[in-house]
Formats: structure tokens, C-alpha cells, sequence
């Protein structure tokens, strides 16, 4: 991290957090088999190097492919991808280090510190208890073991509907981008009447600013006016700072639910708040956190169907503060002079124009010099005069006589709408529609209501849609993720193929996954989290954890079919049973590398926790299940590598029989 210039942020400390539970995998695996090998009666040095040497191509196996598993993310284009390139690279060289620790210096620790219990040694009550439960617990997944090897079609079964459940599952479940987080912060925005005046805009800001400092969760406020949505007197800004989470009962969403209908009452102005996150993506500052707009090359046709737009959308009430930044309604007024009046005073449009600008704009008129400073003089009415439209019926324009001519004499005064802010994107105009969602309320379903409203009214081909900032960007991820966990999964299988040199058993190192993704779905629907992208990174580790089991059992089975003669069958039960320990071991490791994230209830702790709960699901559900299924698909494939080698072989036996002749 250091050379790299990275920096200790919620991706990084993430990163930190999930490998604690990672690199301690390899040192287990390594230390348990050295320790079989000292209980079989070798001494410290031989049980190093002979249980280094079994297990070495087990840990590099293991390392190689978890890293693998980071690939895709590396290369992962946009915003998200810069954004998780630095948890890939942070936590793919922490695995690698681990890898290279537990080859070398954990042999060498175990030669030097372990020694072999004397037959007398007295044993801890904690110890013999501890013993005798993980004995217990053996001893049932023994028979079990057992009995799911007599009826491995009915596991198979069992296997085909893990994966169905989870392509079923993975449709069903609410998609997000980012958690919601409570980080103390509130930003908000406040609309009034187009037409309002400054000092009438800052008495109603000043009331929706009294109303949330009752607010017993606030700690204090800041506001602005005319600084929000473009720089109009009719909007302002706030931000809310709330106090300490151990100081309030109640969470920012709370917060923002309960000033929604405190500040409602107020008449004449519009208060849209939400709650500051920690990662917000692109799109114009607006009154919510995601984005619609729409460009048109004609304003006129934007201003009749956003009106149709926002009505339809109205009527659902998963979208919160629904608003937009059409603003058309302003007042202008206009001054119309009759120019054969104006003539016959002597008055030409020139001068209207000037007296106007001297009384309403900023004329410099003069500079007044001083030995030190100088000072430019600005002419303008007095303020009394500026309040209103009525003032102009106040000025006197300069006559050709030197007589001064009141302006209403020869013209009148009309009063229209116009826009006060015109919006453009790609050149075009456009208006944005801004929301937020509750808690509880998916961003998937708010876009797809969206996306079917703007579906319904048919607008004008010459009208475009499309999401922007935080919103465009999820859709832009809810299209690559299937794609992102299928590259990860082909990833592995081509590191596992190149280290097996076999097309059979990465496939059964894989069987381990529909099981770790039907965990992960589960426990997020459990907790009521969305499918978000820090839990998609968390399926995505998933996928390089729970092989680890598939890997050591398979590479002990291989290692026992070679050296010992053992049946397929003979030899995965005794890898399930040898390697029992180190895969629970490895697995509760992980699991609990995985439980502060998932508990911590820090500032802005809500984007970390769906990382930590897939991952805890996905290990339960997974442990359960691939203990059993993993072995049954280890027997049916090598039945099938064995068929096609019968058929291959019984092919070239009859090519050499075939004698010609002549």
C-alpha cells in the first residue's frame, strides 16, 4: 500500500479487515499436517519437511487461485472499478505474502518450537472437552459421510437444486448500488415559489432552520440561500450535522422522516433531505441523491411532458422527495415604449436603457483616489426602490428639453412567466428529476418504475432519458454483474486447469460454489440488504474461500489413489475425513475474520456490513453442504474421465486390429 501511494480508507481498512481472516488459511493447513506427521512418530525436522512437502502444492493451489479470483476487479472499467482496485491489489498481496510465510518460515517455527506430547502429559479440562466434542462431531459426519456415499444420486439431486435455487434466487433479490449510511451528516435542500423575493426566502429559511435545531438528534445546522440548484433566490442549501451515535436514539433515516413531517406544516417552501454518504458518483448537485433527466432539443416540448412525467410518478410512493429542476415559472417584467411617444419627448430606446441600468444594475460612474486607496463609486436607486415591479413607475428619463419625463408617460409595463434556469447536458437543455429511497425501498425498484412510467406516456422520439450519476452507474453495474462473477469463476477454472493439467477437477473445485452463493443470497435476504456492490465483491471472495475445502480434499484423494492404491471411492472418504479438521479450521478462521465487519456499528458502518454478512452465509451454507456434494461429484465425474478413457482406448485397441490386405 505504501509504494503503491494508497491510503487507509473504508477500501483499504476493508481489505485489511477480510484478510486477517485469509492469511492465517495457509499457516493452518500447514501446521496441521505437520503436526499429523509428528503424531505418527517423526521427529520435529522430518515432520516439517515431510509435511511442508505434502502440502506445498495444496497452499499454492489455494493462494494462486484466491488471487485469481481479484483479476476480473483489476480490470474492472468505470467508477466502481477504480474504486475496488485498490481492495483487490491491498488484499491480493496480503494472500501472496501468506503464501510465500507458510512455505518457509512456518516449516522452520514448527522444526524448532513443536515437540511431540510426552505419554504421560495431563491434559486441561478445556483441552479433553474441546477433544471430545470436535471427536463427536467427527464421528457423525462419519456415518453420515457414509451413508450419502450409498445414496450419491439422491446428494446429486441435491446439488442440481443448490444451483437452481440460486440462479432463482439471484432473479429475485432486491438489487442496490451502495449501502445507505448513517454518517452523521444531513445535506438538504430547500425550494420556494419561483417568483419569491430574497428577504421573503430568508425568513422561510430561517423557519425550517429553527425547526430542526428542536430536534433532539441535531447537533447543529449550517444554511445558505441562493446557492442551491443553480444559483436561484428561490433555493437554498442545509447541512446538518447530528450528534454522536451513542448521544441519539435514533438513525439518520429517522431523523430525516421525522423533520420530513415536522417541516411539512410550513407553507410556501419545500425541504428535501437526505443523509451524506461516504461514496455519491457523478450527476449534477440536485434536491436527491439519484437522477433521471431528460434532453430535448426543444425546451418548449421538455416543458409540457416532465409535468406528464412527474404526475405519473407521483402517484408511488417508493419515490421520496421527488422533485425537479424545471424552472419556468419565473416572473419577468417586460417594458414596452411607445416609440412615437418616446419621440415626441425626445427620448430615444438608448437612453431608457441607460437610466434602467443606472437604477437596477452596477454603474461605475466614478473613482475616488486617495493617498493610499482608491475607491470606485457604483450608482444605483436607493433599496427602497428595488422591491418591487411598481418601482418603475418612479423613473425619470432625461427629455430633449432637460425636462424630465416619467417613464410610464410613454410606455406601459407586462408581466410574463419565463425560465428562471435552463439546465443543459451535451449541449441540449434538460431537466432533471431527482429522488431518494427509504430504507427498505431497493434502487432497482425505484428505476424500473421509472423506466415503465416514461414506457407508458410514449413521449416524442425527440426526447431522450436516461439515469445519471449514482443511478446511471448502478445500471450500468446491474448489466455487468453476471458477467464480472461468470469471468471470475472462468478465471479459476483456466489458474486450477493450468495447475492440475486436468479439464475434470477444477470442475469439481468449482461444484462448491451455487452452495456459497445460495448462503450469501440467503443471509442478505435474512438481514434485508440489497444486492449491492460491496456485497457482489463479497460473493466474489466467496468464490476464492470455498474451493479451499474442494482443493484439499481432492488433492489428498489424488495423493492417495497414486501412492496407496485406493479405490476413488476409499480414497475422497479418507481425504474428507483427514482433511475434516484443517477445512473447519480454515473455514471458522474466515468466518471469523468476517464478524467484526458485519457487527461493527461505527460512522458509516452500513457500506462494510454486506461484505461481512455474504460472506458469513455463504461459509454456513456452503460448510453444510459441500462436505456431502462435493465428494459425490468427485466420484461422478472420475466415473466419466473413466469412461472416456475406456472409449478411447477400446478406439486405438480396435484401429490396431484392422490388418488390409491385398
Amino acid at each position: 500500500m505504501y509504494l503503491l501511494k494508497f491510503s487507509l480508507d473504508n477500501i483499504s481498512l476493508m481489505a485489511l479487515i477480510v484478510c486477517v481472516g485469509f492469511v492465517v488459511d495457509d499457516a493452518i493447513v500447514v501446521i496441521e499436517n505437520i503436526v499429523r506427521q509428528l503424531e505418527a512418530g517423526l521427529t520435529p525436522i522430518e515432520a516439517a519437511l515431510k509435511g511442508a512437502r505434502q502440502i506445498g502444492f495444496t497452499v499454492v493451489s489455494m493462494s494462486i487461485s484466491l488471487v485469481a479470483v481479484f483479476i476480473p476487479l483489476l480490470f474492472m472499467g468505470g467508477i466502481v472499478g477504480r474504486l475496488f482496485h485498490e481492495f483487490s491489489i491491498t488484499l491480493s498481496a496480503s494472500i501472496l505474502v501468506s503464501a510465500v510465510v507458510s512455505l518457509t518460515l512456518t516449516p522452520m517455527m514448527c522444526a524448532k518450537f513443536l515437540r511431540p506430547d510426552p505419554p504421560d502429559k495431563q491434559y486441561g479440562r478445556l483441552y479433553r472437552f474441546s477433544e471430545k466434542g470436535f471427536g463427536a462431531i467427527l464421528n457423525v459426519y462419519s456415518r453420515s459421510l457414509r451413508w450419502v456415499l450409498k445414496h450419491s444420486f439422491l446428494m446429486l439431486l441435491v446439488t442440481f437444486a443448490v444451483i437452481c435455487t440460486t440462479v432463482w434466487l439471484y432473479g429475485v433479490v432486491t438489487k442496490g448500488f451502495f449501502p445507505q449510511q448513517d454518517t452523521g451528516q444531513i445535506n438538504g435542500m430547500t425550494e420556494a415559489a419561483q417568483d419569491i423575493s430574497f428577504g421573503a426566502m430568508v425568513e422561510k429559511q430561517n423557519l425550517v432552520t429553527d425547526i430542526i435545531l428542536k430536534d433532539p438528534a441535531v447537533n447543529s445546522v449550517g444554511t445558505a440561500v441562493g446557492n442551491g440548484g443553480g444559483g436561484n433566490g428561490n433555493t437554498g442549501r442545509i447541512f446538518i450535522t447530528l450528534k454522536p451515535k451513542s448521544e441519539r436514539t435514533a438513525n439518520a433515516f429517522q431523523v430525516v422522516a421525522r423533520l420530513r413531517q415536522e417541516i411539512s406544516h410550513i407553507p410556501g417552501i419545500n425541504v428535501f433531505l437526505m443523509p451524506n454518504q461516504d461514496i455519491r458518483i457523478g450527476g449534477r448537485p440536485s434536491k436527491g441523491q439519484f437522477q433521471y433527466s431528460l434532453v430535448s432539443e426543444d425546451l418548449e416540448e421538455l416543458n409540457i411532458w416532465v409535468p406528464k412525467l412527474m404526475a405519473k410518478l407521483q402517484t408511488h410512493s417508493q419515490l421520496k422527495d421527488l422533485t425537479t429542476d424545471q424552472q419556468f415559472r419565473g416572473l419577468q417584467t417586460e417594458v414596452v415604449i411607445d416609440r412615437d411617444a418616446a419621440s415626441r419627448f425626445g427620448i430615444n430606446p438608448q437612453q431608457v436603457d441607460t437610466v434602467l441600468y443606472s437604477a437596477f444594475g452596477q454603474r461605475q460612474v466614478s473613482v475616488i483616489y486617495t493617498t493610499r486607496a482608491q475607491f470606485y463609486v457604483v450608482l444605483e436607486a436607493t433599496p427602497k426602490f428595488l422591491e418591487g415591479p411598481e418601482s418603475l413607475n418612479k423613473i425619470f428619463v432625461p427629455g430633449s428639453r432637460g425636462t424630465q419625463i416619467p417613464l410610464s408617460a410613454f410606455a406601459h409595463f407586462e408581466t410574463i412567466n419565463t425560465p428562471t434556469l435552463v439546465s443543459h447536458q451535451e449541449q441540449f437543455p434538460a431537466i432533471t428529476i431527482s429522488f431518494n429511497t427509504d430504507p427498505g425501498v431497493s434502487l432497482q425498484d425505484c428505476t424500473q418504475l421509472i423506466t415503465k412510467a416514461v414506457q407508458d406516456l410514449q413521449m416524442p422520439a425527440t426526447i431522450r432519458g436516461s439515469f445519471q450519476g449514482s443511478a446511471q452507474a448502478f445500471q450500468n453495474l446491474l448489466s455487468s454483474e453476471p458477467v464480472l462473477i461468470l469471468t471470475a469463476i472462468i478465471v479459476v477454472y483456466i489458474v486450477l486447469g493450468v495447475l492440475y493439467e486436468s479439464f475434470i477437477h477444477p470442475i469439481t473445485i468449482l461444484s462448491t460454489l451455487p452452495s456459497a452463493g445460495l448462503g450469501a443470497l440467503l443471509a442478505l435476504q435474512i438481514w434485508q440488504l440489497d444486492l449491492s456492490v460491496v456485497s457482489i465483491i463479497g460473493i466474489i471472495l466467496l468464490i476464492g474461500i470455498v474451493k479451499k475445502n474442494a482443493i484439499m480434499m481432492v488433492d489428498f484423494t489424488l495423493e492417495a489413489e497414486r501412492h496407496e492404491n485406493l479405490t476413488p471411492a476409499e480414497a475422497i472418504y479418507r481425504a474428507c475425513i483427514v482433511r475434516f479438521r484443517p477445512i473447519m479450521m480454515t473455514t471458522m478462521a474466515a468466518l471469523f475474520g468476517a464478524v467484526p465487519i458485519t457487527i461493527g456499528h461505527g460512522e458509516g458502518a452500513e457500506i462494510r456490513q454486506p461484505l461481512g454478512v455474504a460472506i458469513i452465509g455463504g461459509l454456513v451454507v456452503s460448510q453444510l453442504l459441500t462436505l456431502y456434494t462435493t465428494p459425490i461429484i468427485y466420484l461422478y465425474l472420475d466415473r466419466l474421465c473413466q469412461r472416456g478413457k475406456t472409449a478411447a482406448s477400446n478406439t486405438t485397441t480396435s484401429s490396431h486390429g484392422v490388418v488390409l490386405t491385398g
